[in-house]
């Protein structure tokens, strides 16, 4: 690793990591923006065309974590040890893919209605992502700005415990009240999609934690 850090402070190449981490962030934001419209729009035909627009973004994602995967096969130096920045990648494209997959249940299950609850959470989910654009683009000076980093991660962490209590909630009151086994499955996978994507959201926090304390 010293070999890696040395080489890193010479060249300086690890800095073309960066803006590449900004816009796998920026579709994340963008998505997860989208997700509140459909939790919020009332028209269908709506909704489907906000999801396939976040398909769109996923299929961008995709492509942006296989450019950030050669980059890191054709480039020795990195900002961060090569694993770090792996699993920063992948758990920023899980948490997309975490966004989509709710966009998703709430389009093809229809429910008969949009609890609160879930708009409460897509807008955790919206606060998750703007929080990820502004580590992203402080991630470049984080051995200044530790602390500042640890706050914001501390902050998806705790976003990510309000929505626990308020899923917990939920499914209490829902077991009680809906008796109609379908639509009964069909809120109970979607908020569960929802609660599931702050938890992703918590992990990349986790995984930027873990960079700032190996690194500072």
């Amino acid at each position: 690793m010293w070999l890696n850090k040395f080489i890193h402070i010479i060249t300086g190449k690890g800095k073309k990591f960066y803006p590449l981490f900004i816009s796998q962030s920026d579709i994340v934001e963008k998505s997860a923006e989208i997700l509140v419209k459909i939790l919020k729009e009332e028209s269908y035909e709506k909704k489907k065309e906000y999801a396939r627009a976040i398909k769109v973004l996923e299929k961008q994602g995709d492509a942006m974590e296989m450019n950030i995967f050669e980059t890191l096969y054709r480039t020795y130096s990195t900002p961060f040890d090569r694993e770090d920045v792996q699993n920063l990648c992948s758990s920023i494209e899980t948490l997309l893919d975490y966004i989509h997959d709710s966009a998703k249940k709430v389009v093809i299950y229809q429910p008969k209605y949009v609890d609160n609850t879930w708009i409460e959470i897509g807008e955790s989910i919206y606060e998750d992502s703007k929080i990820l654009s502004e580590i992203t683009r402080e991630l470049s000076s984080f051995k200044n700005k530790s602390n500042i980093l640890m706050a914001k991660c501390m902050k998806i962490k705790d976003i990510e415990q309000e929505v626990d209590d308020q899923y917990e909630c939920y499914m209490s009151n829902l077991f009680e009240v809906e008796k109609n086994g379908i639509e009964l499955t069909k809120y109970k996978n979607i908020i569960q999609s929802l609660e599931d994507t702050t938890d992703r959201a918590k992990e990349v926090g986790d995984c930027i934690k873990m960079i700032l304390v190996k690194e500072g």
